[in-house]
């Protein structure tokens, strides 16, 4: 399972979660957006949906794009309902442990999922602008 955002920089994120399936595994790409916020910023939904989806299908992936309140419950009840074994997130740029989504994310699971972090540098070695939103 690989979390994107709404920044072009999680094609990078999907191609490490492509990396690391198996032959037999499924290659789930979640984006999750808070009820009562547009999906994906100031764009253009249509166009924003289309590039996840683009990017999604060019690695074989699923896309889900989610409309919840609770982000990280969100992606906890996703991951347990699809028997997700890995979870593929970008590194966080948060200071704090409360501010950190990964560290959220890990508070919420209550079994052994690994959970992979794709580094900021990896990002930057792949040519990726880092803040360019989709």
């Amino acid at each position: 399972m690989v979390c994107v955002t709404q920044q072009k920089s999680c094609e990078r994120l999907i191609k490490r979660g492509a990396e690391l399936c198996k032959p037999q595994d499924e290659l789930l790409v979640v984006h999750v957006v808070k009820e009562n916020w547009r999906y994906f910023g100031k764009l253009k939904e249509a166009d924003a949906l289309e590039y996840l989806f683009d990017i999604s299908k060019a690695y074989d992936a699923t896309l889900s794009v989610i409309k919840e309140m609770d982000i990280e419950g969100a992606l906890t009840k996703f991951a347990y309902e699809e028997q997700v074994d890995t979870i593929v997130m970008g590194e966080s740029l948060e200071t704090t442990k409360q501010q950190n989504m990964i560290n959220r994310l890990e508070n919420k699971l209550n079994r052994d999922v690994i959970i992979e972090i794709v580094p900021l540098e990896f990002a930057a070695e792949q040519g990726v602008a880092l803040t360019a939103s989709i």
